[in-house]
């Protein structure tokens, strides 16, 4: 099963940085263009320049926000503003958060996770990815030869056998202690021979679930596969045959997926009279006055609608029909056809032909910024999702399965920066 190694992180000298809050983000795919700027500004050393840079007007093949990465990575070294840990390590993060105004604490351990391909069952995926990510990924990693953010993965922790050595292991100091904003981040370095053998003996006999991070995996994988076709005689310890991973328990307190609602923009008249005519085949539809934005789970609904009715929204009850079943596609598990995102996708969204450029579409975990969108018209139509059990994500993504891309939204993100991990020399 899966296989983790301490490795030398990478991390921020504090005498040279100062305050850590100010020089971590969240990983690129949450950041938004004003976002990245912010950054940018917040500190000089902030580590938005290697996880996501800037792109400039007269970029080339020689000189761009991978190249600009790599030589600000290199130059952060030699000026000891990021120093590497003397001896191979397994490193402890928790993260305690505002959700729902409840405070909560999230634990992962970190660690290098040596790739397996999808086939072979140890890691799992449960999502499907865009092939441009990972193009722009893999620049990246080839520039770098690095892991700035680690992918969130999951695993299943029967007698918290693996919680329990995390337990004794945080009574200690932790090396990082950061309180930012009302979030804060705890970091504790661990490399006893005896502590890091038994992690990897208990994590040995699990699978792992990626949360999030497919497109990172993914990558991974490529970028190996690039590093052995050079040399096909390294070492299987070769530090490119892992990336860095968050690993988290099933069964922690702080593990919240979110849905993931879609923003649909750009629908002709013509268009939007056929869509609705389709929703009428598919699904019962209650209006109702436009108020305080509920989970449609509680209405018996598969997704509730903004922007079909001004002035207030619609639930769409599932109806009981042969059309549902040709129109969606075959191949999948019994679960992928229960779920309210595979259903909006393929009988909706797709219907609308976004490939051919009538309709934009867009992702948000945010509710309330659905509503505001489609109030203020940058939106014309958004189609609220439940939240998937962890349990059925496990499910699907055992059945060989994927779900829509971007189907869940594993909250709050974790942070870039905090670990670097190094892809040469061996683990």
């Amino acid at each position: 099963m899966a296989e983790i190694s301490p490795f030398p992180g990478i991390r921020y000298n504090q005498e040279r940085v100062g305050d850590i809050a100010s020089a971590i983000c969240p990983p690129y795919d949450v950041i938004s263009p004003e976002e990245q700027q912010a950054y940018y500004q917040q500190s000089e050393y902030n580590i938005i320049r290697l996880e996501h840079g800037m792109m400039l007007p007269d970029d080339n093949e020689t000189n761009n926000k991978h190249t600009r990465a790599r030589d600000t990575f290199e130059r952060w070294l030699a000026e000891h503003i990021l120093q590497a840990d003397p001896v191979p390590s397994l490193y402890i993060h928790e993260h305690t958060f505002t959700y729902q105004n409840t405070r909560k604490k999230r634990r992962g351990l970190m660690a290098c996770l040596r790739l397996e391909p999808w086939e072979n069952k140890i890691v799992f995926p449960h999502e499907n990815t865009v092939p441009g990510i990972k193009s722009d990924r893999l620049q990246l990693m080839r520039a770098c030869a690095a892991n700035f953010s680690p992918l969130f993965g999951i695993y299943e922790d029967p007698g918290s056998k693996v919680g329990k050595l995390l337990d004794e292991r945080i009574k200690r100091r932790p090396i990082i202690n950061i309180d930012d904003t009302g979030d804060e981040h705890k970091l504790w370095m661990a490399n006893e021979p005896e502590f890091m053998q038994r992690i990897s003996h208990f994590m040995a006999s699990k699978p792992v679930y990626i949360a999030d991070g497919h497109h990172r995996y993914e990558t991974a994988l490529a970028y190996r596969d690039g590093r052995l076709k050079a040399n096909p005689s390294a070492h299987s310890d070769s530090a490119f045959n892992f990336v860095m991973a968050t690993l988290i328990s099933f069964t922690d307190p702080g593990l919240i997926a979110l849905p993931v609602h879609r923003l649909i923009r750009g629908i002709p008249a013509k268009a939007m009279t056929a869509l609705k005519e389709r929703l009428d085949i598919f699904f019962e539809m209650h209006p109702l006055p436009l108020g305080k934005i509920d989970a449609p789970e509680a209405h018996g609904a598969v997704s509730t609608v903004l922007g079909l009715e001004p002035g207030k929204m619609v639930h769409l009850k599932l109806r009981h029909s042969a059309a549902i079943n040709e129109a969606m596609p075959q191949g999948h598990s019994a679960d992928y056809y229960k779920l309210d995102v595979s259903l909006i996708q393929h009988l909706i969204i797709d219907s609308l032909s976004l490939s051919e450029g009538s309709s934009k579409v867009a992702y948000t975990p945010d509710a309330q910024y659905a509503k505001l969108s489609v109030e203020s018209g940058d939106f014309d139509l958004a189609f609220l999702l439940s939240p998937i059990p962890v349990k059925t994500i496990k499910t699907i993504a055992e059945a060989n399965d994927r779900m829509p891309g971007k189907s869940t939204f594993f909250y709050p993100k974790l942070p870039a920066g905090l670990v670097i991990n190094r892809l040469d020399g061996r683990l």
